[in-house]
């Protein structure tokens, strides 16, 4: 068997992380976002992109702020004609096709929701910095190396231009979790010494291919499912829980070594399960681990165990008595309170930006999925520093840029196999 990367069709290609910075005039951002509404566009109208554009809605609603929605941008007529027949955007700001989040970013929009699968995102946050656009960038932010430092880049870009972005990890955003956050800080559990963050539960959903459809069609409408979009479930859902992990350590992981495999899955080429060895350096380790299984034990959730206690996320915490101070939310649905902190902290002159954080977290996960795909250990400066690394410049050759171009071809619908027999 050849190795596993190659034949899941990586390539070396820095066109993303070039996208992300080339042509970016350091213009400040756009003025006049103190008044009493504001103009949001939505680039990517499917199920996510309705929902963070429900709570960007809520948000502006708590602030007694009008939202305006300017543009609304997605591959497929019905996604876009469906979420503007619903908040009344006319036919002339809706906007079809791969190039269409150009379109929507050409537009008076102050801020801009990214909802896409996940593998465009880098090229679309590029793209809204240059704008000058405040951004709403949903998780995870790539699926491959190059496209999350191209997102690092990007978000330097940002913060010299003055602009919010809030990432949609939203137990950033949640008060439990900010609590025993502030705890664990304080020497509530001591130092941390290991834990086990976890997402165990089933496919969200699958799309069959229906007849009349390309690939290109299929690939996207099915895009969960394809490494290519999503980053496989390890990237696209269970990064909430790796995130934790690295905001509550406060540091990053040196290196993963996983393993994974596929039993029930049937469409797209990833693995239904992922057990994943994270190395946090002076002797900790988190176990990450993740399934994707109907008919099988559910749990998500983190565990820290502590020199002196142990933290369940944002939920029990059991060791020493410490003084915190109070934290005030204006809203008890995080997912509302994202939307909430972006747009105070740039109407207050100190624009949030989580692209960092929020890229970092991503490209963890995908150390996770690159070492179980290849059976080999995978370290932050193979993915970060080293170029000769065989990871440095790994990225998924059919990528956002090949959508825009044309007619794309299908990855094989078989997941990738390791080692030798």
């Amino acid at each position: 068997m050849n190795d596993p990367l190659n034949r899941r069709h990586f390539i070396s290609n820095t066109a993303l992380a070039g996208a992300a910075i080339a042509g970016a005039p350091l213009l400040r951002a756009q003025s006049n976002l103190s008044g009493d509404s504001i103009k949001v566009a939505v680039i990517g109208c499917g199920g996510r992109g309705s929902g963070a554009l429900g709570n960007f809605i809520q948000a502006c609603k708590t602030l007694n702020i009008k939202p305006e929605i300017v543009a609304l941008a997605d591959a497929f007529q019905d996604r876009v004609s469906g979420l503007g027949k619903k908040h009344g955007v006319p036919a002339e700001r809706q906007f079809v096709g791969y190039d269409a989040y150009k379109k929507a970013l050409a537009t008076d929009c102050e801020y801009v929701i990214m909802a896409t699968p996940p593998g465009f995102r880098p090229v679309h946050f590029a793209a809204a910095v240059e704008a000058g656009k405040h951004c709403f960038i949903e998780k995870p932010v790539a699926v491959d190396p190059v496209g999350s430092r191209a997102v690092i880049a990007a978000g330097e870009v940002a913060k010299k231009k003055g602009l919010g972005v809030v990432a949609g990890t939203q137990r950033r955003h949640q008060k439990g979790y900010l609590e025993n956050k502030a705890k664990i800080d304080a020497g509530a559990i001591g130092s941390i010494k290991g834990g086990v963050v976890q997402w165990n539960g089933r496919i969200p959903w699958i799309k069959q291919r229906q007849d009349g459809w390309s690939d290109t069609d299929y690939m996207n409408r099915n895009w969960l499912n394809f490494t290519e979009l999503s980053g496989d479930h390890l990237v696209e859902q269970h990064v909430h829980n790796i995130d934790v992990a690295i905001w509550f350590l406060g540091r990053l992981p040196v290196s993963a070594l996983g393993f994974g495999g596929r039993a029930r899955r049937v469409t797209g080429n990833q693995f239904d399960f992922f057990s994943v060895d994270l190395d946090f350096g002076e002797d900790v380790h988190i176990h990450s681990q993740c399934r994707q299984l109907a008919g099988a034990y559910s749990r998500v959730g983190e565990m820290f165990t502590g020199t002196d206690g142990i933290c369940l996320g944002g939920g029990k915490l059991k060791g020493k008595d410490v003084s915190i101070a109070e934290i005030k939310l204006q809203s008890d649905n995080a997912m509302v309170q994202e939307h909430i902190d972006l747009i105070t902290s740039v109407r207050d002159g100190k624009p949030r930006n989580e692209a960092k954080q929020i890229a970092e977290s991503t490209l963890v996960a995908i150390m996770g999925r690159m070492s179980a795909y290849t059976g080999q250990m995978v370290r932050w400066v193979d993915v970060m520093e080293n170029k000769k690394s065989p990871f440095y410049d790994y990225q998924c050759a059919v990528g956002p840029l090949d959508f825009e171009k044309g007619p794309i071809t299908l990855p094989e619908e078989v997941p990738p196999i390791p080692g030798k027999a």
